[in-house]
């Protein structure tokens, strides 16, 4: 299909709709009134997705600042994005990816339907489903003790080196799903180039009952192969014999020519394809620390999950659509609104590392100022994407989303059933009692009268009044399962796909980090020597001639 012909998206009639209804109603617009005259609108506005294996996930966005009209006008303004359109070349496996001619086909890799999928007019299920085997043998060799390192010792910790879509997505699934976890085999992830990151690790693994797993998809990567290299240097000093790398270093990489010069067996080299974004690879043999880690079985259930958001996604009308509805959501605040940012806390200590995976996922997508017809856009695009965990994150930043001047709409998250049901339960229910009050009270706020009734002395009165109707999204699950991560990380990706949509830029290149890479490595050799440099602007003239001079 052709993209030149794709409008911006304030050309679109209903995105001049949307700006009239705001400017005459839609700013003024009351959550808490809202519900008080619609007594069916938490019904309305909620959808309840079923997964695969029959778990629910109930997605409540009765609290957004949307009333019957504005929402009908987003539907309006996705049909007039041509979002469907966009989505089903997307899942024929086209080549949506404009800038690099390339097919984004992450949507393969969580094909367990078996269906037939072409890029290029080659099904590349049968390959997926080759990798797919390679590693469920692979994990369950090392998981079983079967496979030992050089002394015949069974494998006790997994190092993954790689770095952005390489780490952020494995890390985080590992965490989110460490209840499922082989006890006895620990995890461990190296991205950060700055040395302490290897250094720590490398301290408490044996260089005897440890797997390394070097992610990059060129084995060229500056950050992985150079702490892959000192990965190397380190076991080697133990290990001695360079023929003893095969049975502790493996590949997740296309290069065989870079990973047999490394020294590693190209018979344990997991391979993706072209079409698999670093930001959409924790699906590939990117997730290869995942299988080891949870096992192959819950991996698959992974995989399933997400196929199943999939699913709901290309088959659901709009209306109904539970990611195009997030998305449409998120665009209604950022470009009407004014809203620069996006809240994700999940009520979930195992999915720590959520709202990190998501960042990239969000702003490495939609950070951009172009669009596919290859002009400017004149209106924002790209939220900022944040978040930590709650209840802790109450304790920080909720200061500013209760009482701040800005809008910052917000996801909440939480499961219903917890992995660890101590004391009778009672840490669940008093953490979803937070995640209840925390929506409600964002929503219907704290009137002067009410601050009055309390007995609050005159001169705190202003200070303690909520101004509310504060916007969030609220996420019930029944129990985070291997297939509710799934499906809730293909929400995510499709609600990101969807903003880009009506955005009309391409979501899936990624020049904005090139730049700095390039500058790094001419930096990179100036600093080999004690030589001042002259060569670039005078701030970073001075700070390269300070580092030198302190780094003696």
């Amino acid at each position: 299909m052709s993209f030149s012909s794709f409008s911006l998206g304030s050309d679109l009639p209903a995105w001049k709709k949307l700006q009239a209804i705001y400017d005459a109603s839609g700013k003024d617009l009351s959550v808490k009134d809202l519900f008080a005259s619609d007594p069916a609108r938490f019904s309305k506005f909620s959808h309840t997705f079923t997964n695969y294996d029959g778990s629910k996930i109930l997605f409540d966005f009765s609290k957004n600042i949307v009333d019957d009209e504005v929402f009908s006008s987003l539907v309006d303004l996705a049909k007039q994005a041509e979002i469907e359109k966009l989505r089903d070349a997307l899942f024929a496996g086209e080549k949506v990816n404009t800038t690099e001619d390339r097919a984004v086909y992450h949507v393969a890799l969580r094909n367990q339907s078996n269906k037939v999928m072409k890029v290029d007019n080659v099904d590349v299920t049968p390959e997926v489903n080759r990798v797919l085997a390679h590693m469920k043998e692979f994990s369950e060799q090392v998981r079983s003790g079967s496979w030992t390192g050089y002394t015949g010792k069974a494998i006790k910790s997994i190092v993954n080196i790689g770095i952005g879509g390489s780490d952020l997505g494995p890390v985080m699934v590992t965490e989110a799903l460490k209840a499922y976890a082989k006890r006895d085999l620990s995890a461990y992830f190296v991205s950060n180039i700055d040395g302490t990151h290897i250094a720590e690790v490398l301290r408490v693994v044996d260089p005897e009952t440890t797997l390394f797993l070097v992610a990059s998809k060129t084995f060229t990567t500056a950050e992985t192969c150079t702490n892959a290299n000192t990965a190397k240097k380190w076991f080697l000093e133990a290990a001695k014999d360079p023929a003893h790398i095969a049975k502790h270093f493996v590949a997740l990489s296309t290069n065989a020519t870079e990973v047999a010069k490394f020294g590693i067996d190209t018979k344990n080299m997991f391979e993706f394809e072209n079409w698999v974004g670093g930001r959409y690879s924790v699906w590939s043999a990117i997730g290869l620390s995942v299988i080891l880690y949870i096992g192959y079985d819950n991996f698959e259930q992974f995989l399933k999950g997400a196929e199943a958001m999939d699913k709901h996604f290309a088959d659901t009308a709009l209306e109904q659509n539970i990611p195009a509805i997030g998305g449409l959501l998120s665009v209604w605040y950022n470009n009407f609104f004014g809203a620069q940012t996006h809240l994700v806390a999940p009520f979930d200590q195992y999915m720590h590392r959520f709202p990190a995976y998501l960042q990239q996922l969000s702003m490495e997508s939609n950070g951009k100022s172009i669009t596919r017809a290859n002009e400017k856009v004149t209106y924002s695009t790209g939220a900022i994407l944040f978040g930590e965990p709650a209840t802790n994150s109450q304790h920080s930043f909720f200061q500013l989303v209760h009482q701040g001047t800005k809008l910052i709409p917000a996801d909440f998250i939480l499961a219903a059933q917890s992995h660890n049901p101590i004391e009778g339960n009672l840490h669940q229910r008093m953490l979803a009692s937070n995640f209840f009050a925390q929506a409600e009270a964002l929503m219907v706020g704290k009137t002067p009268e009410q601050v009055v009734a309390e007995g609050n002395p005159p001169k705190l009165v202003p200070h303690k009044v909520f101004s509310g109707n504060r916007p969030t999204t609220n996420i019930l699950c029944q129990k985070i399962t291997p297939a509710t991560l799934g499906a809730l990380i293909v929400y995510y990706e499709h609600l990101t796909f969807t903003e880009g949509a009506v955005w009309n830029i391409n979501s899936y290149d990624q020049f904005g980090v090139e730049l700095g890479k390039v500058l790094a490595k001419s930096i990179g050799a100036e600093l080999n020597d004690k030589a001042e440099v002259s060569t670039h602007d005078a701030s970073t003239n001075g700070l390269i001639n300070q580092f030198k001079a302190w780094a003696e």
